[in-house]
């Protein structure tokens, strides 16, 4: 199997356990937090990275990935910036209504499509911006509901949306600089997200919910879902990392707007939650949007890569001009060798 479809086929595995584990956890989380009353997200997220941590370490005692350490002051930063930016969207929901929340995680993907484009010069052709603007078009019309301002929530909002970005990006970037995979990035920094939810989370959601977690009574139902939760958010996390490095920040949220679609669907099926002709026309136009992006991703790195393998075949050629000699051949030998690699490359597409 060629480099390009292992690459292929890891991709797709990733970001199917990140679609399928993001959707359970938001069903089991919805249960918990609605039916049992157990409304404490940002401690709940700090126990899901312990979870993940432990379970990490365990992998790691089995030998299952090996431990790479690399520079503590970009883990320890990284980290922190993490549990802050799901601390600011916590806060986000809590002094907004549902509808700008909404609003707010649309705005991630201008914003980060934004940033990489300042700062890592990185290009977005007309097509894939068209493709993100029908995305985003068709996810506003399924979940924006009322948009309600105030001065605070707005601020928090953009706060929350310029930590994530950047978080997601350096997610990205981190793993390529240090070429370190996504479980050793993520076991490295689970512990400081962790232990800055784990400090802020009781009185942020004190705040929010006027309610002690502490104080909570803990049945066994409750156990048994919080149980639950925290098992699948080990697929969550590390998938979400697993995804950032394979794909893009950009693609990671693409792929979340994905996952509100589905939630949307399922909800409406297995909890019977209210669903109208918004919901529908919505989840359809994003639908058009994910499919239109997958396929200009998909053309713009068939294209990449057939460049990458003339460049290749040209810099062979260049690197030992006596191959012609020795064959007899002139310059026309020369420009015609690498159509059989260029027409191999058109079968392993990049996604």
């Amino acid at each position: 199997m060629s480099e390009n479809k292992r690459f292929q086929l890891g991709t797709i595995g990733a970001l199917s356990l990140s679609v399928v584990s993001s959707v359970s956890i938001v069903i089991c989380n919805k249960a918990l937090m609605s039916s049992l009353g157990f409304r404490f997200a940002t401690t709940l997220t700090s126990w899901h990275l312990l979870v993940t941590f432990c379970s990490l370490h365990v992998a790691l005692w089995m030998k299952l990935f090996e431990h790479k350490p690399f520079d503590p002051r970009t883990v320890v930063g990284f980290g922190i910036l993490n549990g802050i930016s799901i601390g600011l969207l916590n806060l986000s929901l809590g002094f907004n209504s549902v509808g700008f929340y909404q609003m707010t995680k649309l705005a991630i993907i201008p914003c980060t499509v934004l940033l990489e484009t300042l700062f890592l010069s990185k290009k977005f052709s007309r097509s894939i911006q068209l493709s993100l603007c029908v995305l985003l078009l068709g996810v506003g019309i399924a979940t924006v509901t009322d948009l309600q301002l105030n001065f605070l929530g707005s601020i928090l909002s953009l706060f929350a949306v310029l930590t994530t970005c950047v978080a997601q990006i350096m997610t990205n970037t981190i793993q390529k600089k240090f070429k370190v995979s996504s479980t050793q990035l993520l076991y490295q920094s689970c512990p400081y997200q962790a232990m800055t939810l784990f400090i802020s989370g009781p009185f942020l959601d004190k705040f929010l919910t006027q309610q002690n977690v502490f104080a909570f009574r803990y049945t066994p139902q409750v156990l048994v879902f919080i149980g639950m939760s925290c098992l699948i958010s080990v697929s969550v996390n590390f998938s979400t990392f697993l995804v950032i490095g394979k794909t893009s920040p950009v693609t990671y949220q693409v792929l979340g707007h994905l996952k509100t679609c589905l939630v949307l669907a399922f909800g409406y099926i297995l909890l019977h939650d209210p669903f109208n002709w918004r919901n529908i026309l919505g989840i359809f136009v994003a639908m058009m949007g994910m499919v239109l992006y997958s396929y200009y991703c998909t053309r713009e790195g068939q294209k990449k890569a057939t460049d990458a393998s003339v460049q290749l075949q040209t810099k062979e050629g260049e690197s030992d001009p006596l191959i012609g000699i020795e064959n007899g051949a002139g310059a026309i030998n020369d420009v015609a060798s690498p159509i059989a690699p260029i027409r191999k490359a058109d079968k392993d597409l990049r996604a």
